[in-house]
């Protein structure tokens, strides 16, 4: 049986203390340091929506674009702020890429690249997920 659980959702903002504010409101705390990922021009901001103890908690991922021109720039010129993506991690990123494709899901990575935190990540096309981009991590 392959594990899988929630990881973050993804969500695309125009000013991360803006974008945090609502969150933080509900009692969540924002990770001490932003991250700067430069091959996606996005910083990221995540806030862990659980302080539980005994398991990593799923988290909001907060999406900055470092310009216009970058995914998460043009996702908000053409849809606005909000969801973006839906992150689960996996164990087995290799594995699950395999099976996904040879279940007749269309993939955007087909090969893992390196993400946020240092994971591995891969997008499955929305065409195949119901209209919902996927990123799977490890």
């Amino acid at each position: 049986m392959v594990r899988i659980r929630l990881d973050h959702i993804g969500i695309a903002v125009n000013d991360l203390e803006e974008g945090q504010h609502f969150w933080k409101l509900l009692g969540m705390i924002p990770e001490l340091e932003d991250e700067h990922v430069e091959d996606q021009g996005v910083i990221t901001r995540f806030i862990p929506i659980s302080t539980e103890e005994h398991q990593k908690p799923a988290m909001i991922e907060l999406l900055y674009p470092t310009a216009k021109d970058t995914p998460i720039g043009k996702f908000i010129d053409r849809r606005g702020i909000g969801v973006q993506q839906l992150c689960f991690q996996v164990d087995d990123i290799y594995s699950m890429i395999t099976h996904l494709e040879n279940s007749g899901i269309t993939m955007i990575d087909r090969v893992p690249r390196k993400g946020s935190k240092g994971c591995l990540i891969a997008f499955v096309h929305p065409k195949s997920t119901g209209g919902v981009l996927v990123e799977l991590s490890q």
